[in-house]
C-alpha cells in the first residue's frame, strides 16, 4: 500500500520599507509559520517613500542575518527581485509586504509608498502580493500581534483563492477593537509639504523635507473614511493604470489633429 506523500508546504516571501529588524516583520513572520516556509528578504535600513526605485547605478549587497532572512542595502522592489533571482529555493506562493508601521492610505500613499511598492513588484513577476499597514492608537502604539492575526487570515484565504492577474490588495489595520472588515476604493491625503532650510557647518545650504499635514478626502466607501471610522480596509489595486473612459475623449483625439498638423 502506497504511503500518501507530505503535501508540499507553501512557500512565503515577506518585506517592508522599514527595515528587516522591525517588530511588525518579525511578529508576522512568527505568526505565519504554521502554514508554511517563511522568508524574510527587506532592506537593511528604513526606506520609507521610495516607492518603486530600483538601485541601478550602485552594487547592492546581502547579509544573511540567520536563516532563511536576509538583508539588502537596497530598496523594497530591489528586496523582490533579489529573492526570487538569488535567494528563495523557488518561485513564493505569497508575498506580503509588512506589516507597516502607520498607514499607506489614499491615492498619494500608495503612489509614495516602498510597501506598497513592494507588493507591486511581486504583482509585477505574477506572484499573488498584498501590502498590510498598522495604524497606530492614541498612544502611538501598534497593535502588531492583533495584526498579525488578521494577516495570518488573509494569508491563508488567498493561498486558497488566489487573486486575478495583476492584482494585489493594500490592507491597512486601525487599532482593536474593529468593527469588522470594509472592501474600499482609494481616498485621498493630500500632503502639502514643509520645506526646512538649515546650514551645514560649512554654511552649505541643505533641506529637509517633510509632508505636513494632509488633508483627508474620500466618500463613505474610501479607505480613509473606512479606516477612520474603525474598520479594517481592503482596496484592491491593479497594475493596468490606463484611463479607459478617457481613450474617446474629444480633447484627445484634438490633441492628435494638433499634433498631426504639424506634418509629424
Amino acid at each position: 500500500m502506497k504511503t500518501k506523500s507530505k503535501l508540499k508546504k507553501h512557500l512565503i516571501l515577506l518585506t517592508n520599507d522599514d527595515g528587516f529588524f522591525s517588530e511588525g516583520i518579525e511578529t508576522l513572520a512568527h505568526h505565519l509559520e504554521d502554514i508554511g516556509s517563511v522568508f524574510i528578504v527587506a532592506p537593511d535600513r528604513e526606506k520609507s517613500a521610495t516607492s518603486l526605485a530600483l538601485t541601478l547605478h550602485r552594487p547592492l549587497r546581502i547579509q544573511r542575518i540567520r536563516k532563511d532572512i536576509y538583508a539588502v542595502d537596497g530598496t523594497p522592489a530591489d528586496c523582490m527581485y533579489l529573492a526570487l533571482k538569488k535567494l528563495l529555493p523557488r518561485k513564493p506562493d505569497l508575498i506580503i509586504s509588512g506589516l507597516n508601521q502607520g498607514p499607506n492610505l489614499g491615492q498619494q500613499d500608495i503612489s509614495y509608498s516602498g510597501t506598497v511598492a513592494a507588493a507591486i513588484q511581486g504583482t509585477f513577476l505574477q506572484i499573488p502580493s498584498v501590502a498590510i499597514s498598522v495604524l497606530p492608537d492614541e498612544k502611538d502604539q501598534y497593535s502588531f500581534e492583533f495584526s498579525a492575526q488578521v494577516a495570518l487570515r488573509t494569508a491563508k484565504g488567498l493561498l486558497k483563492n488566489k487573486l486575478p492577474q495583476g492584482v494585489l490588495l493594500n490592507i491597512n489595520i486601525p487599532p482593536p477593537p474593529v468593527k469588522g472588515v470594509r472592501i474600499t476604493k482609494l481616498g485621498q491625503k493630500r500632503y502639502n509639504p514643509e520645506i526646512i532650510e538649515e546650514k551645514d557647518p560649512r554654511n552649505k545650504t541643505f533641506y529637509w523635507l517633510g509632508t505636513g499635514n494632509p488633508k483627508i478626502l474620500g466618500d463613505e466607501d474610501s479607505d480613509v473614511k473606512i479606516v477612520s471610522l474603525g474598520y479594517i480596509s481592503i482596496t484592491p489595486l491593479q497594475l493596468d493604470l490606463t484611463d479607459y473612459r478617457a481613450l474617446k475623449l474629444p480633447s484627445l483625439k484634438n490633441l492628435i489633429s494638433s499634433i498631426e498638423d504639424e506634418n509629424i
